[in-house]
């Protein structure tokens, strides 16, 4: 995609979403000869490839050579409104958690890690993933599971006398060689049989550690007397309500469209903000609340250097480490990769191809490192990197003219996403001027209760993009009041809903109850269970209708070409007289109110007349291509249709 800036370059941008674009057009915009179309037949080639003639290395190479000729434009795609608030959304919505979970690294493992440990493995991963990762949108920090990984650790090896530190650097430096490993091996293939089913179950349990780690943020408050906890849990249900009212109004018909838009865009921050400053009103000023602890501007939170003697431990604890690291690698294996999967789902429209190989291999480096530098692993962040995506969206109203019944009725719809590099590299830097003497006293005056409250926005608004949720609040409707055009009503057997929603509730609650014991480190082998149960297991008693109606693949074809395609799925290519409607064109009807009218785009409605122009094939005479997409299920739906 081509800055916003110039009309020029928006005309071929939109030019290029037009489905019957010319693969000679798109190598155009490349700017290398580089088609999707190719690549999306050099992928149905390998599709089929047995695992034993993997060629080594080919996974990460093919990655940079897709995504290399679009490494320039990425750095001048930057050039868009869109992307300041998407820094500045993402840095607190980053750095914020990571200092809620180093508040409970900090209490867990005997002030073991702290502020700048944390704050020092976002920065190491937001420049090195925003720099050379294929996926820059992929936000990478300290996570929750880390969080969980590092404490039960420390509870097994500190009372044998093993050094912590330099344990914790061996599973790093182990992790680095089983990360190239996987990466070298093409293991992240593997991603084609992992759809919404998994990344569903995974996501919810996530937004349940944030609300945990909330509550224990908050049980800590009576450390110092009634009066701190109670107002800490107000002060807690506060900041979470008006930061979800924020996005509320933000979605909302309230306001005129900036302003919406602003309060969307910087509500959260500014709520933190706010609310900081809150405490010190009239009585408060007197009730004493605990604060986020810091340390000494750019030094570790104990004393010590921060380079890891790594030698400094037995041989028998060196080995020792390997099934750590091997347990470390699965999680960061399946929790990046869904990251990186979620990122770029289905519902954004994408234009730059992905590469998965290459970026598990940048995973392995920055976890090699964070283990000599004695910091907290980082990986890729749920929600954290779906929200960036989504705070890079630009969006138009429209509305379906042609349709009677619906006149009137506008909704907004996702025109493309600012693809590019700079957002990620921004918050990250922010992030090391955070490390900062005057920044560190200013964190220093935030409460454990503010923190406490954006754990629980960050877990609700987990919960409610869920499609576990989705599926268990269609269950608790009234099915006649219930509209007929969700998905889901489609499904005679209602009990197939129930059974699905079971099994994703049985996977979560298994997972969620292993982190509650010493045996911790080993939750997400579970979830790995659930990927082959999804891919063999349930075609066996759900049907193919029901299948393609309660799960999905998590990101499109076009993204999950790195990794040769979604399992079951094929992909047909044919010349036809008719193109997939694209929103705002044919009968849609763009109104006026748009972010690319609140940017004062120049020339947008002349764009939007040209691509019309394209759309009817006036004067060109284009052989127009069409790409459809079908998921095993529908084949054989289809077949038995026929049948």
């Amino acid at each position: 995609m081509r800055s916003s800036s110039s009309p020029h370059r928006s005309k071929k941008s939109w030019q290029s979403r037009l489905p019957f674009a010319s693969s000679k057009s798109r190598r155009d915009e490349a700017g290398d000869g580089l088609s999707r179309e190719n690549t999306r037949q050099s992928s149905r080639s390998t599709k089929y490839d047995k695992w034993w003639q993997t060629k080594l290395f080919s996974g990460m190479v093919n990655d940079i050579r897709r995504r290399a000729p679009f490494y320039w434009s990425d750095w001048r795609d930057a050039w868009d409104y869109r992307v300041v608030p998407a820094t500045v959304y993402m840095y607190f919505a980053n750095i914020l958690p990571a200092l809620a979970f180093s508040l409970d690294m900090f209490a867990k493992t005997d002030q073991s890690f702290g502020v700048n440990e944390v704050l020092l493995a976002s920065v190491l991963a937001s420049v090195v993933f925003s720099l050379f990762a294929a996926q820059p949108l992929t936000i990478v920090g300290v996570t929750g599971p880390i969080t969980v990984f590092n404490y039960t650790v420390y509870d097994i090896i500190t009372p044998r006398g093993t050094p912590y530190f330099p344990f914790m650097c061996w599973i790093g430096l182990w992790a680095l060689v089983m990360h190239w490993i996987l990466a070298i091996t093409n293991a992240c293939n593997g991603l084609k049989y992992v759809t919404r089913f998994s990344c569903d179950i995974f996501g919810f349990y996530v937004a349940f550690i944030y609300l945990q780690k909330g509550i224990q943020v908050l049980t800590r408050q009576w450390e110092v007397d009634d009066a701190s906890a109670y107002l800490s849990i107000a002060i807690a249900l506060l900041v979470l309500m008006v930061a979800y009212l924020c996005g509320v109004i933000g979605h909302s018909s309230l306001f005129q469209r900036h302003i919406r838009k602003f309060i969307e865009d910087y509500g959260t921050p500014l709520t933190v903000i706010f609310f900081t400053g809150f405490v010190h009103i009239g009585k408060m000023r007197n009730i004493d609340l605990l604060k986020l602890p810091t340390s000494k501007a750019f030094f570790p939170t104990t004393d010590r250097g921060w380079f890891i003697q790594f030698w400094d431990i037995n041989v028998g604890d060196v080995f020792l480490a390997i099934p750590f690291a091997v347990l470390l690698t699965i999680l960061f294996w399946f929790d990046h990769n869904v990251s990186s999967l979620i990122a770029q789902g289905t519902e954004f429209p994408l234009r730059k191809p992905a590469g998965f190989h290459w970026d598990i291999f940048l995973l392995g480096i920055t976890t090699g490192v964070a283990g000599l530098l004695g910091i907290p692993f980082p990986n890729g962040l749920i929600p954290q990197a779906p929200f960036h995506t989504n705070s890079l969206c630009v969006t138009r109203t429209i509305s379906d003219s042609d349709d009677e019944s619906n006149k009137g009725h506008t909704k907004r719809v996702v025109d493309h996403v600012v693809e590019q590099r700079v957002s990620n590299l921004a918050q990250g830097l922010l992030t090391l001027g955070t490390m900062t003497g005057p920044l560190l006293i200013v964190l220093h005056l935030i409460p454990q209760a503010v923190l406490a409250g954006l754990f629980f926005v960050m877990g609700l608004q987990a919960l409610e993009a869920n499609g576990i949720t989705v599926k268990i609040l269609f269950l608790a409707k009234d099915h006649h009041l219930t509209p007929r055009s969700d998905p889901l009503m489609r499904i005679e057997r209602r009990l197939a809903i129930w059974v699905f929603v079971a099994l994703e509730l049985i996977g979560f609650g298994a997972t969620f109850a292993i982190t509650q014991t010493i045996a911790a480190i080993g939750f997400p082998v579970f979830i790995l269970l659930y990927i082959p149960l999804r891919t063999w297991g349930l075609p066996r008693w759900f049907t193919p209708h029901e299948l393609s109606l309660l799960d999905a693949p998590t990101a499109s074809p076009f993204t999950m070409e790195s990794v040769g395609g979604n399992h079951g799925q094929t992909i047909e290519v044919g010349t036809s007289g008719e193109g997939t409607p694209v929103p705002g064109f044919g009968g849609d009807e763009v109104l006026e109110e748009s972010d690319e009218a609140e940017r004062g785009e120049a020339g947008s409605i002349k764009i939007e007349k040209e691509s019309d122009e394209l759309g009817r094939g006036n004067g060109e005479g284009t052989s127009r291509r069409r790409s459809s997409f079908r998921t095993s299920e529908q084949i054989e739906l289809d077949n038995m249709t026929k049948s």
